[in-house]
C-alpha cells in the first residue's frame, strides 16, 4: 500500500500493473544510463586531451598551409570499427525503433536493413552538409565519409548543425566526427571516415578521395558545396559513373521554407548558384563531346543520352533548391579589402571572397531535405517531390475532357470486339470504359508524377502536353497515365495501330524510368 499522512491509499489492479510496469521502464532507463555512463567515462581523457589541445591552437591562422599544419595536430575521431564501445543489440535497436517503424511494411521489409547498410559519401560539411549528416547517422547509416577541408569559425555558428564556441579553429570534419560518436559509439553500427581535405576534381590531388570504402560501392553522394567548379566537377563525376547523386544549390540570402522544393537540376529557378552549375556542366560537356568528335544536341545531352542528361533527369541528379528570390545582397567590400587587394582575403585560391549573409534556419532546412530524400530512397519509401511550376485550374480541366473524348472514341472503336459475358474488355485484352480518375487527379499526375514535362521526350511546359493511356490493357486509372507532347502521343498512338502496343515503340531505356515512375504513384489505383 502506498501511506499517506492520516490516510492509507491501497492502489488498484490497474495502477499496480501500471506501476510494474513503470519499473520496468525505470529498469530499462537504468540499464541505458548506466551503458551510456561507462561509454562517456571512458571517452573523458580523449575529450580533456581535445580542450588541451584546442586551447593551444584557438588562435591559428586560417591560410591552407597553417590550416593543413594544425589538422595535422587533430587526429581523427575514434572510428574504427574495431571499437570497444559495442551497444547491445536491444538498445541500437530501439535507437532505430521509430525510424524501423516509418520504413517497415507489409511489402518492405528490407528498408531498414539497406539503411544501416549503406554507404554515403558528403561532400561540404558547413550549415547544410553539417545538418545532413546529423540526420543519416541519427537514422542509422553505417558508413559515412565526411569531406571538408575548412575549420569551425565564429560566424559558422549560426547555422552549423553541432559546432559550439569550443568548436572554433577545429577542423569540421573533426567537429562533427566527435559530435557523432557521442550520438553512437558503437564502431561496427557507425562507421566514421572523416577527411579534412578540399575536394577539388583533380584525380592526382584529390586521391582516393571519392573511392568507396573496399568492397563496397557509394549508395548515394550528397554534394553540399558552395563553389561552383567543384560543385560541377563532383555532379559530373557522378553522372559519369552512373553514382546517384542528391545536391543542394543556393541557401544564402533566402528565408521563406515554403519555398523550397526537390527537382531536376534544369527546373532549379530563381536561383543563381543552379545557373551557373548548368552553364560550367555544359562547358565541361562540349569541351568533352569536342575532344571525342560526339555531338550534343545545344549542349545539354539529352539527344545523344550523354551523361549531360543528368540535367534534366531527377533519377541520376536531384537538386534541392529555394524559388525565393534573394532578399539580401552580398556584403559590400571593405576599405582594407580594397586597399590590400581581394586575392589576400580568400581561404583558398578560386574561392569566394565576399561574405553571403545566411539565414541559419534555411541551410538546416535544405540539409534536412537532402537528408529526407536519401534515406526515403534507401529505405525504400521514395517520394515524388512537388515540382515549382504549377498550372492553371483551366489547363487541368482541359486535359482531362480531352482525356475523357479519346478514352469514348476508343470504347467506340473496340466495342464490337468485346468478349463475351465481358463488361470492359475486347477479346485481344484491351480494355474499354470509363476513365478513373478525377479532375483533381491531373493536378498530381502532371505536377507531381511527370513534372509537367513530357515522360518521353522531356518537353516541358510550352508544348502541348496530354495525357495517354500507357497500358491499353488496363484502365485508365493514375498508375497507368503518362503526360506526352503531341509529337511523342501521335508516335505512340500510331506504334499502338501498327504493333499492338504503343509501348513496343518506345526506347527501352526510357520505358523503364516511365514504368518506374508509374510505379511510384500514390493516388489509389486498381
Amino acid at each position: 500500500s502506498l501511506q499517506r499522512t492520516k490516510k492509507c491509499f491501497i492502489p488498484s489492479r490497474r495502477m499496480s500493473e501500471r506501476l510494474s510496469g513503470q519499473g520496468t521502464a525505470f529498469a530499462v532507463g537504468l540499464l541505458a544510463g548506466s551503458i551510456a555512463t561507462l561509454v562517456l567515462s571512458s571517452r573523458s581523457k580523449d575529450q580533456e586531451g581535445n580542450k588541451q589541445l584546442h586551447a593551444s591552437n584557438a588562435d591559428a591562422p586560417s591560410d591552407p598551409q597553417s590550416q593543413q599544419q594544425q589538422n595535422d595536430q587533430y587526429p581523427p575521431p575514434t572510428s574504427s570499427p574495431t571499437s570497444t564501445h559495442i551497444l547491445p543489440p536491444e538498445i541500437r535497436s530501439e535507437m532505430l525503433s521509430r525510424n524501423s517503424l516509418y520504413f517497415s511494411s507489409s511489402s518492405n521489409n528490407d528498408g531498414m536493413e539497406r539503411i544501416t547498410n549503406a554507404s554515403i559519401l558528403i561532400v561540404g560539411l558547413g550549415g547544410v552538409g553539417s545538418h545532413t549528416a546529423h540526420m543519416l547517422a541519427r537514422a542509422g547509416v553505417k558508413y559515412l565519409r565526411l569531406v571538408d577541408f575548412d575549420q569551425v569559425t565564429l560566424s559558422s555558428l549560426n547555422r552549423h548543425a553541432v559546432a559550439t564556441l569550443k568548436d572554433v579553429g577545429l577542423p569540421k570534419a573533426t567537429v562533427l566526427c566527435n559530435h557523432l560518436r557521442q550520438i553512437c559509439p558503437d564502431g561496427e553500427a557507425l562507421v566514421l571516415d572523416p577527411v579534412v581535405k578540399m575536394y577539388t576534381g583533380d584525380r592526382e590531388r584529390d586521391g582516393t578521395l571519392l573511392d568507396p570504402p573496399d568492397g563496397k560501392e557509394w549508395d548515394v553522394i550528397i554534394d553540399a558545396i558552395d563553389d561552383v567548379p567543384t560543385k560541377a566537377n563532383l555532379i559530373a563525376h557522378c553522372a559519369k559513373n552512373d553514382i546517384r547523386v542528391i545536391s543542394c544549390m543556393g541557401a544564402g540570402g533566402k528565408s521563406d521554407p515554403t519555398r523550397v522544393h526537390i527537382s531536376d537540376l534544369r527546373s532549379a529557378s530563381r536561383d543563381p548558384l543552379a545557373t551557373s552549375v548548368r552553364q560550367k556542366l555544359r562547358q565541361l560537356g562540349k569541351k568533352e563531346a569536342k575532344e571525342a568528335g560526339v555531338n550534343i544536341t545545344n549542349g545539354s545531352g539529352v539527344a545523344n543520352g550523354g551523361w549531360l542528361s543528368c540535367i534534366d533527369d531527377d533519377s541520376k541528379l536531384a537538386v534541392v533548391f529555394s524559388s525565393e528570390k534573394v532578399v539580401a545582397k552580398l556584403a559590400d567590400i571593405t576599405d582594407e579589402q580594397k586597399e590590400e587587394g581581394m586575392h589576400n582575403f580568400g581561404a583558398v585560391d578560386n574561392m569566394r571572397v565576399r561574405v553571403l549573409p545566411v539565414l541559419g534556419t534555411m541551410p538546416a532546412i535544405m540539409g534536412q531535405a537532402l537528408a529526407a530524400m536519401a534515406l526515403c530512397e534507401l529505405g525504400g519509401k521514395p517520394f515524388s517531390p512537388m515540382g515549382a511550376e504549377r498550372v492553371s485550374r483551366n489547363v487541368r480541366h482541359k486535359l482531362f475532357q480531352h482525356l475523357k473524348s479519346r478514352e469514348k472514341k476508343f470504347e467506340e472503336k473496340h466495342r464490337p470486339a468485346l468478349e463475351e459475358n465481358s463488361a470492359n474488355y475486347t477479346t485481344d485484352g484491351l480494355y474499354i470504359g470509363p476513365v478513373q480518375i478525377d479532375p483533381d487527379d491531373v493536378d498530381y499526375l502532371m505536377a507531381e508524377l511527370w513534372k509537367n514535362k513530357c515522360a518521353l521526350s522531356g518537353d516541358r511546359l510550352g508544348t502541348v502536353l496530354e495525357l495517354y493511356r500507357w497500358n491499353k490493357k488496363r484502365p485508365a486509372t493514375p498508375n497507368n497515365l503518362v503526360l506526352m507532347s503531341m509529337k511523342s502521343a501521335t508516335k505512340f498512338e500510331k506504334d499502338f495501330e501498327e504493333l499492338g502496343d504503343g509501348r513496343e515503340g518506345v526506347d527501352a531505356a526510357v520505358r523503364k524510368k516511365v514504368e518506374a515512375r508509374l510505379a511510384m504513384c500514390v493516388l489509389d489505383a486498381e
